[in-house]
């Protein structure tokens, strides 16, 4: 039921902060700066994070992460959580949970159940703001769904990150526009469709790049996650992280080849500037 991927057992730890924490951004930050030396995020996992999906959760951050699925806890009730927790951690004596925590059965135990079960101490984060927006997984989303990439960062606290395996494109950007990688980014959430400044990263380093997403409107009509990395002559690549910088322009259709490739000169020149 309960995974680990770190050396560090769970007889080792005293102290755990309690989320989904997809994203790991700045409001989850408040949580893991309290957590103890021996601390880490216990994870609850309901498959669907998709700023930070799977195991991705666990490289921005310096505690370990312990990942629990949902449907493994979902039927416990208060004491019934209480106690799986003791079981898995024995030595836990702080619980560090966001103001709106809820557990048990159909949510239906809050903090006030939190503190009567557990007999160690319980540290509540209040709400977190920047810049009078209240900091959420859901708000970093609706940022992205309408391309207000340095907003999202900010809330972020990084750049957003994609990773993807490199995939089979069209063959024609080599050719006649501009060499691509194209990306299949299955479980990532995607920025709103346009054209991106992004960061894109070759055997451990990143490189400029312009990154497109959407539909091929001017040649094949494909939906495709393309990264052209600037001035970088890229061979054999298998894999690749692309970080989102700023919105570049809106998706449009060219009337032929040669206006996209000068359209795409331009974007290149945004990117670098």
């Amino acid at each position: 039921m309960l995974k680990h991927f770190t050396a560090l057992k769970e007889d080792s730890i005293d102290s755990i902060a309690i989320g989904n924490f997809d994203g790991l951004h700045l409001g989850h930050k408040q949580l893991i700066d309290r957590l103890s030396p021996n601390g880490a995020l216990l994870v609850i996992d309901r498959g669907r994070a998709n700023l930070t999906p799977n195991k991705n959760r666990s490289r921005y951050v310096d505690y370990p992460c312990f990942y629990i699925k949902f449907e493994d806890i979902k039927e416990l009730d208060c004491i019934g959580f209480i106690k799986f927790l003791m079981s898995k951690f024995p030595n836990l004596n702080k619980i560090i949970v966001g103001y709106d925590f809820k557990f048990g059965v159909n949510r239906s135990c809050n903090l006030v159940d939190l503190k009567k079960y557990f007999k160690g101490k319980i540290d509540v984060v209040k709400e977190f703001f920047i810049d009078d927006i209240s900091v959420h997984s859901s708000t970093i989303r609706t940022l992205l769904k309408y391309a207000n990439i340095k907003k999202a960062n900010i809330l972020l606290g990084r750049n957003y990150c994609i990773d993807g395996i490199v995939i089979k494109g069209q063959g024609l950007g080599k050719k006649e526009l501009v060499p691509t990688l194209n990306i299949d980014t299955k479980n990532y959430l995607l920025p709103k469709d346009g054209v991106y400044k992004t960061k894109t990263k070759i055997n451990d380093k990143f490189y400029p790049s312009v990154t497109f997403i959407g539909i091929r409107q001017s040649t094949d009509g494909k939906y495709s996650c393309e990264s052209h990395v600037i001035n970088e002559d890229v061979k054999s690549v298998k894999s690749t992280t692309i970080c989102f910088l700023d919105f570049i322009r809106e998706n449009k259709k060219f009337e032929n080849l040669s206006e996209l490739k000068l359209q795409i000169s331009k974007d290149i020149k945004k990117a670098l500037l």
